[in-house]
């Protein structure tokens, strides 16, 4: 089902103390009812962190990223990162060298549909999904606003868009899209060749 959607906004949200803790962002559409993303799922297997979006007429969407890595990153990042909606495994692939945001983009297919998704800087990003001969595709953009407990995500959508699509965009609230900017990109190249110096020291 392909339906207008009307904007809505996600708002952080936590509960519990300690390991019980939860947190991530909620929110409510008029047309797929109430959404939530927790970023990230408690761990429980060392190396693994996962962000999970579920909720209303939405498809569950998870996004799993594997490696040393998690266990200093706050959230699940763009390397080493398998993304599921429902029980279907979505391709990600990405030009890490690309010198524009919508060359950096992450190219994502599901369904038969190609969608990418490009972040306009480290609060904000979009996901379109492609036009085809049966269907003029759709944007979904995610604008952060405020700070501290004033933190929002305004959710708009151009186009009529179905739950795969609200999923697919929506479950990047839980992962560290800071690669996909220009400064995260120019940060994690350095990253790399200091990575690749410090093994040819070996």
């Amino acid at each position: 089902m392909h339906s207008t959607v009307s904007p809505f906004t996600l708002r952080p949200w936590r509960e519990g103390k300690g390991y019980e803790r939860r947190v991530g962002w909620r929110g409510e559409s008029a047309e797929f009812g109430g959404v939530t993303v927790e970023a990230p799922l408690r761990q429980t297997t060392p190396q693994v962190a996962v962000s999970e979006l579920r909720g209303g007429l939405l498809p569950t969407a998870s996004y799993e990223t594997r490696g040393i890595h998690t266990d200093v990153a706050r959230l699940p990042t763009l390397n080493r990162a398998t993304l599921r909606v429902g029980d279907a495994l979505v391709s990600m692939t990405r030009n890490r060298l690309g010198a524009t945001a919508r060359q950096r983009a992450l190219h994502l297919r599901y369904g038969g549909d190609r969608y990418r998704l490009w972040a306009r800087d480290r609060r904000s990003w979009v996901l379109t999904r492609e036009a085809d001969d049966e269907d003029p595709g759709v944007t979904v953009a995610i604008r952060g606003a405020g700070r501290g407990s004033r933190r929002r995500l305004d959710v708009t959508v151009s186009g009529r868009a179905g739950g795969a699509d609200l999923s697919l965009a929506l479950v990047f609230a839980g992962v560290d899209r800071a690669a996909l900017t220009r400064g995260g990109a120019v940060r994690a190249g350095l990253s790399r060749v200091g990575g690749f110096w410090a093994e040819s020291q070996y």
